[in-house]
C-alpha cells in the first residue's frame, strides 16, 4: 500500500455486488469500503444479483467499473455473460473486475482476460498487492469521464433509451468542468422537451435512518402494479464523504422493486452542494421529466431539522421520520412539518411510537393554524411499517398519496389491489421477541453470572463442612452417612451423664451443631451432589458402568487397553479431597453427560459409531448419490450431509440463462423436486436408526424439508406395498448402503432385490400411480410412522443468515413464520429424532467473525429461536430437543473451549432460566473445519490444519464433525480429497491413544481459565445485543453484519502484514509460486447434467400442470390465512418444483429486502 491513496481526477463510480446466488458479501463489502476510502462513489447492490441486475445498474448509473466476487462455481458463464450484455447494450466502455479467492484457478482467469474481462484478481495477487494496491489499480483504470461533450443525446431520451438517460445526468453533474456554452445550450432544449411531457415529482426526505428507500420501494411496487402502463424514474441522494470524496450510495441495494424494465434509477451523490440534495438534482428532474417518465420519485439523503430543499424541486412533499425525535418541543424545530404535504412515522413497532404519532399529528395542526373545523387526528401523518410485507399502513398512507397526485394529474387514481388499512388506523406487527422479553440476553447472561456466583458461595459452605467433618473424623467422633444431619439428641451433652459412659467432650458437640448448620445451609442439589459422588465415582472407577436410559439398560466399559497393557480410563475423574473443590467442579464441570454438560452430554460416545459426517453435493442427484455411497461404505452407519449448488439455495429452477445454467450442480447438488431427493437418498433407508441426514440449506429450507420428509414417506410406502405383495419391482436398486439391516452380499442381486422399496427408479410405475395401491388411512399411518422414525437435520437457521453468508430468500418476518410452522408440524407430529433446525455459527466465521463473536451471535440466535417458539405457545421441552448448533473451527485457542462454553451457558439458561428438562439442556453441536483456513495457495498444507482442528472438535466432544477437503478452496472435493479427509478423524477416533480418554480438556488449568474468559466475552455481547434491541434489533441496524466484517478486515490486515503468520501464505513461502499450475482435479458440473437437470424439470412440471396451479393456490391462501405453511408444503410438493413454490410465497410472503 501506497502511502497516500491515488486520488482520481474524475469521479469514478464502482457497481459491487455478488454474483448471482451467491451469499459471501463479506468480500465485496470489504472491496467497496476500501473504493469509497480512495474516492469512488460505489452503487452496492449486495449479495446474490444476476449478470443483468449489475449490467443494468452499471448502465443506469453511468459506472466506470463493476467489481464482482464470485465464491459459488459457474464464473466463467457468470462473467462472460456480463461481458455479452454489456456489448448487447452499448456500453462495453464499462470495466469489469472479479474475484472468488481460489475457487477461480489460473487458466480459468487467463479465459476470462482473454474474452475481455479487465482483471479477475487472484489469492497470488492479494498477497503481492494487497488489498490497497487492487483497488487503487481498480480506481486508476477507471479514471476517465464517461461523457465530454453531448451529440444527439437529448433527441434520443425516452423511458428506454437508460444509458442516453444516465449520460445526460453524468453530463449536469460534471457542473464547472463542462463547457459553459454547450451546458447552457444543452440545458435549455432539455427543459424544452421537458415542458411538454407532463411527470409528476415526489420529493421524500426526512431523518437518516427513517427507512425512507424502504418506503420508496413499497411505494414502487404498489405503483408498479397498480399502473402496468406508467413508466418511472427513481433519483436518490446520499452523501459525500468530506475527506476522501467518496460515497456509498446505497439506497438502491433496498429497492427490490427496481427489478422492472418500466424503471429508471440513479444514484446522486451531494459532492459539494453543502446539502442534503445534489446540485444537479435540478436538472437530473428535468432530464427525466424530458425523457417521458410519467412519475419521478426522488429522495434525499438524511436530513437535519432545518432542511428543506427538496420541497423547491418537487410537485408534492413527504417527509419521514421515526418516534425517536426527542422531546415533543422539538418537532417545532422541524421545518419539513410545516412544509410537507404528507408526513410518515414509520417503524412504528418501534416503542413510543403511538406517543409520537399524537405529537406530530397536533404539530401539524398547530403549524397549519389550528382550525377549529379540523382535528389532529385528520392531520396527514400516516404511521407506517415499511419493513413488514404489505403493511396496512403503508397502504393508508398510498392511498392517501395516489388521491395527491390525483389532484395533480387531473385524474382519478385509485389502487386496485391495496385497499386493506388498519382498522384502528394504527398497523401492528406481531415482533419476533414479545415486548416484555426484550431483555432475554441479558437475563440470560444475569442467570450464568448468578450460577457462577451461587456455585462459588456453596463451594465455600461445602469447603467448611467439609473441614468440619474431617476435624469431627480426627476427634474420634462418627458423622452420619450420606451427609446426614446429626440427630437432635446427638448436638448436646446430656443432662445427667452416666457416669458408665464416655460422653464427648464440648468441643465436639459445638462441632456437631456447626457441621449440622453448614449442611442447612447447603442447597440440596449440592447435598445430593455431594452424598452420590462415592457411588457415582465407583461406577467410573468400576471395569464396567451400567446406567439406563427412557429404561434401557446400558453398559460401557470403562477401560482401554493399549498395546503395552495400560489400562486407559475413557472417564478420568477428578482427585479432589476438599468438599468445595469436588462440588464446584461437578457444578462447574461434571462428568460428560451430567448437568452442567460442560464435558459433553452424553456420558460416552457412541459405541461403534463416529461422530463422522460422509460430505457430498456435486452435479446431479444420481452423482451425489454415488460419492455418497462410495464415503460410507464399510462404515457401520451412514450420516450423510448435503451440500446444495447455489440455484437450489436460493430457491429457483435450473434454466439455460447463462448466469444460471453455469451455477447448475456447482459446489453442490441440483436439488427441484421431491423426485430429485428421492434419487438424493436412493439405497439408504431414511428410518433406519444407523442412518441420518444433514441438509445445508437455509432460505427454501421448509421446501426442501418437505421434499425430504415426502421422500422418507414414499420410501416406507413402497416397503409396505411390496410386503403386502401390491407392489413387485422391476429391476433390483443400482446402490445399496452396505450397512442395510439383513442385507447378504452374497445373494446378488436377488438379494438386492429386496430392497428395491429404497430405490424409486426400481419400479416402471409412477409415484401417482404407486400412491392409489395403498388407502388414505394406511398412508397416513404409515408417513405417522416415517415422521416420528426418521433421523437427520436441515439447517434452516434464517437469522444467521441475515447476519453473515446470505441466502435468505423471503422476508425475515415470513422466513420465521415458517420456521415456527416446521416446529409446530414437529411437535404435533411426533417427530423426535430430526433437528428443525440447525443454529450455525460455522458461516458467521466464514463471513469473517473471531470464535468469541461466533460462539456470542449463534447462541444468542439459538435463544431467539426459544423465545418466539414460546411465544407461540410451544413448550421448551416440546422443542428443545428438536434444536441443534453447528460451529465452524479454527487455530484459534478459543476454539479449544468453544463447545465447553455453548454447552454450560445453555445448559444453566435452560434449567434456571426457562425450566428446561434434562433433554432439552443438552445442546447438541456439529462441528465443520474452517473453511476459512483452506486456502488457495500450497493446498497440500490444508490438510494440516484441518487434521489440529479436527482434534480440537473431537476433544471437545461435538456430537459430529464434518472435516472439509484440502481441495475445497479450489473446487467441489474430488473422491480422493474426501476420503482423505474423513481418513484424519477416523485415524484420530480410532488411532490416537490419547483420544481413548473421553475428557481429555478436563483438569487442565488453560482450558477452565480459557473456558472462563471466552464464557464471560460471549455474555458481555448477550449484553450489548441486548442494548440494541435483541439479536432482531441489533439486525435492523446491521450491529452483526458490521462487526463480522470489522473482524474480517482485521483479519486479512494482519494477514498481509504478516503479523499473523500463516504457513505457506505470508511466510515459508514457495519460492516459485507463479509456476504453479492447478494440480488437482476440478469437480465440475457439465453440459450433459445441466441439459438433463432442465430437461427432467420441464418433464415434472409438464407431468403436473394440471394439479400444480391449484396446488399453488392452496398454498398461498394457507400462508394468508395465516395457518400452518409447513403442513400444506408437504402437500404441494408433490405437484410443483422448488422455483415454482418460492415464487408463489414471494406474492404471499415477500422477498427479502437486502441491507448494506
Amino acid at each position: 500500500m501506497s502511502e497516500t491513496l491515488y486520488k482520481p481526477s474524475h469521479k469514478v463510480r464502482f457497481v459491487t455486488a455478488a454474483a448471482l446466488f451467491d451469499g459471501h458479501d463479506a468480500s465485496i463489502n470489504i472491496m467497496r469500503r476500501l473504493l469509497q476510502a480512495h474516492g469512488a462513489e460505489v452503487i452496492h447492490l449486495g449479495h446474490n444479483r444476476s449478470a443483468e441486475e449489475i449490467v443494468d445498474a452499471a448502465i443506469q448509473e453511468d459506472a466506470q467499473g463493476i467489481a464482482v466476487s464470485s465464491y459459488q462455481g459457474g464464473h466463467i458463464e457468470f462473467f462472460k455473460y456480463m461481458k455479452d450484455l454489456l456489448r448487447q447494450k452499448g456500453a462495453s466502455r464499462i470495466r469489469i473486475y472479479g474475484g472468488g479467492g481460489g475457487v477461480i484457478v489460473p487458466e480459468e482467469i487467463a479465459e476470462l482476460h482473454a474474452y475481455g474481462i479487465n482483471r479477475i484478481f487472484s489469492p497470488e495477487d492479494g498477497r503481492q498487492m494487497g488489498l490497497h494496491g487492487m483497488i487503487e489499480l481498480m480506481v486508476r483504470e477507471c479514471d476517465y469521464a464517461t461523457i465530454e461533450h453531448v451529440n444527439g443525446e437529448v433527441d434520443a431520451l425516452s423511458p428506454d433509451q437508460k444509458l442516453v438517460v444516465a449520460r445526460l445526468i453524468s453530463y449536469a453533474e460534471q457542473n464547472g468542468q463542462r463547457d459553459s456554452k454547450e451546458a447552457a445550450q444543452v440545458a435549455q432544449r432539455v427543459r424544452e422537451r421537458a415542458k411538454v411531457r407532463q411527470a409528476s415529482v415526489i420529493g421524500v426526505t426526512g431523518t437518516g435512518g427513517a427507512g425512507k428507500s424502504s418506503l420508496c420501494d413499497e411505494i414502487l411496487r404498489r405503483y408498479l402494479a397498480d399502473f402496468p402502463e406508467s413508466q418511472v424514474a427513481v433519483l436518490s441522494v446520499d452523501p459525500t464523504k468530506k475527506k476522501t470524496g467518496g460515497a456509498l450510495l446505497g439506497d438502491r441495494i433496498r429497492m427490490n422493486a427496481l427489478n422492472s424494465q418500466r424503471v429508471y434509477m440513479r444514484s446522486l451523490a451531494t459532492r459539494d452542494s453543502g446539502s442534503e440534495v445534489s446540485e444537479a438534482l435540478d436538472e437530473a428532474i428535468e432530464v427525466a421529466k424530458a425523457a417521458g417518465f410519467d412519475l419521478i420519485l426522488v429522495e434525499t439523503s438524511g436530513i437535519g431539522q432545518g432542511n428543506s430543499k427538496v420541497t423547491e424541486l418537487v410537485d408534492l412533499s413527504i417527509y419521514v421520520m421515526t418516534s425517536e425525535f426527542g422531546a415533543p418541543s422539538q418537532l417545532e424545530k422541524i421545518d419539513m412539518l410545516d412544509l410537507a404535504d404528507l408526513v410518515v412515522i414509520n417503524k412504528f413497532e418501534r416503542r413510543g411510537s403511538e406517543d409520537a404519532l399524537r405529537d406530530v399529528r397536533k404539530q401539524v395542526w398547530r403549524n397549519r393554524g389550528a382550525r377549529k373545523d379540523q382535528k389532529p387526528q385528520e392531520m396527514p401523518v400516516f404511521p407506517t411499517i415499511a419493513s413488514q410485507f404489505n403493511d396496512p399502513g403503508v397502504n393508508a398512507f398510498y392511498q392517501a398519496l395516489l388521491a395527491r397526485l390525483s389532484s395533480l394529474v387531473g385524474r382519478e387514481l385509485k389502487t386496485r389491489y391495496f385497499t386493506q388499512v388498519p382498522q384502528d388506523g394504527v398497523p401492528r406487527v406481531k415482533g419476533v421477541i414479545p415486548g416484555n422479553r426484550v431483555r432475554y440476553l441479558s437475563e440470560i447472561a444475569e442467570s450464568v453470572r448468578g450460577h457462577h456466583k451461587w456455585a462459588y458461595d456453596q463451594r465455600n459452605l461445602a469447603s467448611s463442612l467439609g473441614a468440619t467433618w474431617r476435624v469431627l473424623k480426627d476427634l474420634g467422633d462418627t458423622p452420619p452417612d450420606k451427609l446426614e444431619a446429626y440427630t437432635e439428641d446427638k448436638l448436646h451433652a446430656p443432662k445427667h451423664p452416666s457416669p458408665r459412659i464416655q460422653n464427648p467432650a464440648p468441643a465436639v458437640f459445638a462441632l456437631r451443631q456447626r457441621y449440622n448448620e453448614l449442611l442447612a445451609s447447603l442447597a440440596p442439589e449440592c447435598r445430593k451432589l455431594l452424598a452420590h459422588w462415592p457411588q457415582l465415582k465407583q461406577s467410573y472407577v468400576a471395569d464396567e458402568n451400567v446406567y439406563s436410559v427412557r429404561g434401557k439398560e446400558i453398559r460401557v466399559q470403562n477401560y482401554i487397553k493399549t498395546l503395552s497393557g495400560t489400562r486407559v480410563p475413557k472417564v478420568s475423574l477428578p482427585q479432589f479431597s476438599d468438599w468445595g473443590d469436588l462440588l464446584f467442579w461437578m457444578l462447574e464441570e461434571n462428568v460428560p453427560g451430567q448437568f452442567p454438560f460442560t464435558a459433553g452430554v452424553f456420558p460416552y460416545k457412541r459405541s461403534g459409531e463416529d461422530p463422522t459426517r460422509m460430505f457430498a453435493g456435486e452435479g446431479s442427484p444420481e452423482r451425489t448419490n454415488a460419492r455418497f455411497h462410495l464415503v460410507s461404505r464399510g462404515q457401520p452407519a451412514a450420516r450423510l450431509s448435503t451440500a446444495f449448488d447455489s440455484v437450489t439455495l436460493y430457491g429457483e429452477d435450473p434454466h439455460e440463462r447463462p448466469d444460471i445454467y453455469g451455477k447448475v450442480g456447482e459446489s453442490g447438488v441440483s436439488i427441484t423436486t421431491v423426485e430429485d431427493i428421492e434419487l438424493l437418498y436412493a439405497g439408504f433407508d431414511l428410518c433406519a436408526p444407523n442412518n441420518s441426514v444433514s441438509m445445508t440449506i437455509n432460505g427454501p429450507a421448509p421446501i426442501i424439508l418437505a421434499f425430504f420428509m415426502n421422500a422418507a414417506i414414499r420410501q416406507q410406502v413402497r416397503k409396505v406395498l411390496m410386503v403386502e405383495g401390491k407392489l413387485k419391482p422391476a429391476r433390483p436398486p443400482e446402490r445399496l448402503y452396505s450397512g442395510l439391516k439383513g442385507l447378504d452380499p452374497a445373494q446378488g442381486s436377488e438379494g438386492a432385490l429386496a430392497f428395491a422399496w429404497l430405490d424409486p427408479r426400481c419400479f416402471d410405475l409412477r409415484w401417482e400411480d404407486i400412491r392409489r395401491l395403498i388407502s388414505d388411512e394406511n398412508y397416513r399411518k404409515v408417513a405417522a410412522a416415517t415422521a416420528s422414525t426418521v433421523r437427520g437435520t436441515v439447517q434452516a437457521d434464517i437469522l444467521k443468515e441475515d447476519q453473515a453468508q446470505n441466502t435468505c430468500i423471503f422476508s425475515i418476518e415470513f422466513a420465521l413464520k415458517m420456521m415456527g410452522d416446521v416446529q409446530q408440524w414437529f411437535i404435533e407430529h411426533d417427530v423426535v429424532n430430526y433437528y428443525s433446525v440447525s443454529i450455525s455459527g460455522y458461516h458467521i466465521a466464514e463471513a469473517g467473525a473471531n470464535p468469541i463473536s461466533q460462539l456470542a451471535f449463534t447462541l444468542a440466535n439459538g435463544f431467539t429461536y426459544v423465545e418466539y417458539y414460546r411465544s407461540r405457545g410451544m413448550d421448551v421441552n416440546d422443542f428443545a430437543d428438536n434444536l441443534s448448533f453447528f460451529f465452524s473451527n479454527g487455530m484459534d485457542a478459543e476454539y479449544s473451549v468453544i463447545g465447553r462454553v455453548a454447552r454450560r451457558i445453555w445448559a444453566v439458561a435452560m434449567k434456571r432460566l426457562y425450566g428446561g428438562n434434562d433433554r432439552s439442556q443438552k445442546l447438541k453441536y456439529h462441528i465443520q473445519t474452517s473453511g476459512r483456513s483452506l486456502h488457495a495457495m500450497e493446498i497440500d498444507f490444508n490438510d494440516i490444519r484441518t487434521t489440529l482442528q479436527a482434534l480440537y472438535a473431537i476433544y471437545d466432544n461435538c456430537n459430529s464433525l464434518h472435516t472439509n477437503a484440502y481441495d475445497e478452496a479450489i473446487t467441489t472435493p474430488t473422491d480422493e480429497s474426501v476420503r482423505r479427509a474423513l481418513a484424519i478423524q477416523l485415524i484420530i477416533n480410532r488411532e490416537l491413544g490419547l483420544n481413548k480418554n473421553e475428557n481429555t480438556l478436563q483438569g487442565s488449568f488453560i482450558i477452565e481459565q480459557l473456558t472462563a474468559l471466552v464464557e464471560e466475552a460471549v455474555l458481555a455481547e448477550f449484553d450489548r445485543l441486548t442494548e440494541r434491541g435483541g439479536v432482531v434489533g441489533a439486525m435492523e441496524t446491521q450491529y452483526q453484519r458490521g462487526k463480522i466484517q470489522d473482524e474480517s478486515l482485521y483479519y486479512e490486515e494482519l494477514k498481509h502484514s504478516g503479523e499473523l503468520p500463516l504457513v505457506g501464505i505470508n511466510t515459508f513461502l514457495n519460492p516459485k509460486p507463479r509456476e504453479v499450475k492447478t494440480t488437482v482435479q476440478l469437480a465440475r458440473s457439465n453440459k450433459e447434467e445441466k441439459d438433463a437437470r432442465i430437461a427432467k424439470i420441464r418433464q415434472f412440471q409438464s407431468n403436473h400442470e394440471g394439479t400444480a396451479p391449484f396446488a399453488l393456490e392452496r398454498l398461498k391462501r394457507t400462508a394468508l390465512e395465516g395457518k400452518n405453511t409447513f403442513n400444506e408444503l408437504m402437500e404441494t410438493v408433490q405437484h410443483c418444483t422448488l422455483g415454482q413454490i418460492s415464487a408463489a410465497l414471494y406474492e404471499v410472503g415477500g422477498q427479502y429486502r437486502r441491507n448494506v
